[in-house]
């Protein structure tokens, strides 16, 4: 689906109207390019930053990003005509608020200068949660890693042309060389992360394992993906396979032709099943098995809407998308989550569940999906650990508006409004989904578990 707002005011007429009336005037996203998705991995230098208990920790950032063959610069100089493709901003040492000023205040120096489709990922380590904090935790300490957060979730709507900022949130003793760190910083600096934006993602481990080659991250993994026929889960079916995947696709009888035509572009597997069934998990691991060998790899797309408001809304609709969005998933990771059903051949155990943003923020007339999708993030933090400690991972995503066939029924306003709802005031289309799916798949997001990653172009809701 195309924005046809964003394509009118690109150039032309309507650019110069849309200016004149102060209307918006959304950046074109820094997406993969599918023949070379990495290259390059940032639009120019990278200026890695640092608070002043941090200079270790960005030497060590900076050698990793050396390593990429990026040209990395550790102070705001600049050629007259270049520009920054990114800013690294190490805050692992930060042990006050008051130690954010100076290297906040130098990355405000050079935000004009930033390329369009630029990256600004901070690296930072987690406050303890509430209740849970050790006896004696300094509180300055606390403060300061939490400040991190409203820090980097306010810059990023303040970011303009495309360009995004993002933190990575390390649990104290990762190291900045873990698997994950540098994976996910990898991620969070290429154009595969183009509408993630304003989110902070939890590295809770060094788990995790570097690929051979960071482009096909995949390769020997095995994945089945449900609700495979189109949309959301054809896009990541397909992602998955140019990352290096065998692709097990799933839909329900009626999708039958449309699912075919995906997974046959992919050289994958179709299989016909409903997603309810009491025997679904059984028998996509049987179809995995007899024709790969093993199951690594499942995404849990396959989803539903029967949109009304509470006071409309039946028992037909609401225990309906109930069992597809939500009861559907806990059954088959009765059997997806059970110890040695999951990977093979080195690859570890990966789950991925497509939440929403819905179950974030609630959403008006759909009490019954914010339910599920909420349901989708409890059951993602339940699993977590049991899968971790068998070497997996339980992730989840969470899109907020996606250009699909599915929001193009929104009638013409309020699917206008939805758009400029976000910072980079666009919806973002399947392709952002399938990647942020991707990514939590790879072996270089081991350390990442539990996790709910928000793909909303960061909407103006929730956190």
């Amino acid at each position: 689906m195309s924005d046809t707002y964003l394509d009118l005011v690109s150039s032309g007429p309507a650019a110069s109207l849309a200016k004149k009336l102060g209307l918006p005037k959304p950046a074109r996203l820094r997406r993969t390019d599918p023949s070379s998705p990495d290259c390059p991995l940032t639009p120019g230098p990278v200026l890695v930053l640092s608070d002043g208990g941090s200079g270790t920790d960005a030497d060590t950032v900076a050698s990793d990003l050396l390593a990429w063959d990026l040209d990395v610069r550790r102070d705001t100089r600049l050629g007259e005509h270049d520009r920054w493709g990114a800013v690294v901003l190490v805050l692992t040492g930060l042990s006050h608020p008051a130690g954010l000023s100076e290297p906040a205040l130098a990355l405000g120096s050079v935000l004009r200068r930033l390329a369009p489709g630029a990256r600004v990922v901070t690296l930072s380590r987690g406050a303890p949660p509430a209740l849970a904090a050790p006896v004696g935790a300094d509180p300055a300490v606390s403060a300061a890693r939490n400040a991190v957060d409203g820090f980097l979730r306010s810059l990023a709507k303040e970011l303009r042309a495309g360009a995004t900022g993002n933190g990575l949130v390390l649990a104290d003793g990762v190291g900045l060389s873990a698997p994950s760190v540098r994976g996910g910083l990898r991620f969070l600096l290429s154009a595969r992360s183009a509408f993630v934006d304003g989110q902070l993602l939890q590295v809770g481990s060094d788990g995790g394992a570097e690929p051979a080659d960071w482009t096909r991250p995949l390769v020997g993994g095995v994945a089945v993906v449900t609700g495979a026929a189109r949309g959301i889960g054809a896009e990541v079916v397909r992602v998955l396979a140019r990352d290096g995947a065998r692709v097990l696709g799933v839909d329900v009888p009626a999708a039958g032709e449309a699912l075919s035509t995906v997974m046959n572009s992919v050289g994958g597997i179709a299989l016909q099943l409903d997603v309810t069934a009491d025997d679904a998990a059984e028998r996509i691991l049987e179809v995995a098995r007899s024709r790969f060998g093993h199951l690594d790899i499942v995404v849990h797309n396959a989803g539903i809407l029967r949109d009304k408001l509470l006071a409309n809304m039946t028992p037909e609709r609401f225990d309906g998308l109930l069992a597809v969005n939500i009861s559907a998933p806990l059954r088959m990771n009765e059997t997806f989550a059970a110890p040695g059903t999951l990977g093979g051949d080195g690859v570890a155990p990966r789950i991925i569940s497509l939440a929403s943003t819905s179950g974030i923020a609630g959403n008006r007339g759909q009490t019954n999906y914010g339910a599920a999708k909420a349901g989708i993030i409890g059951m993602t933090r339940a699993l977590a650990g049991p899968v971790g400690e068998a070497g997996g991972t339980v992730n989840a995503v969470a899109p907020g508006f996606i250009e699909t066939e599915m929001t193009a029924s929104i009638p013409p306003v309020p699917r206008q409004m939805a758009r400029w709802g976000s910072s980079l005031q666009q919806g973002g289309r399947p392709v952002d989904v399938a990647e942020a799916i991707a990514f939590l798949a790879s072996p270089q997001a081991g350390g990442v578990n539990g996790q709910t990653l928000r793909v909303c172009g960061q909407m103006m809701v929730g956190q």
